[in-house]
C-alpha cells in the first residue's frame, strides 16, 4: 500500500509556490514574462498577507 504525504498548510503551499516563482525569476531575461512573474509574486505575497488577516489569532500561533 502506498504512503500518502502529508497534507500541506495553506502557507506552505503558498510559500513552495513563491519559492518556484522566485527560481524561475532569476532565468528570465527582462522583458514582458519576466513582468508577469513579478506581478504573480506580489500576488502570492498579498494573499498569504490575506490570510494571516483573516486568520483568527488562536488558530494563527496554534499553526506557528
Amino acid at each position: 500500500m502506498r504512503k500518502r504525504s502529508e497534507p500541506h498548510t495553506f502557507e506552505q503551499r503558498l510559500n513552495a509556490q513563491r519559492l518556484r516563482l522566485e527560481h524561475e525569476l532569476s532565468q528570465l531575461p527582462d522583458g514582458h514574462q519576466r513582468d508577469s512573474v513579478v506581478a504573480r509574486i506580489d500576488q502570492l505575497q498579498t494573499a498569504a498577507e490575506m490570510h494571516d488577516f483573516l486568520m483568527p489569532r488562536e488558530v494563527a500561533t496554534a499553526a506557528h
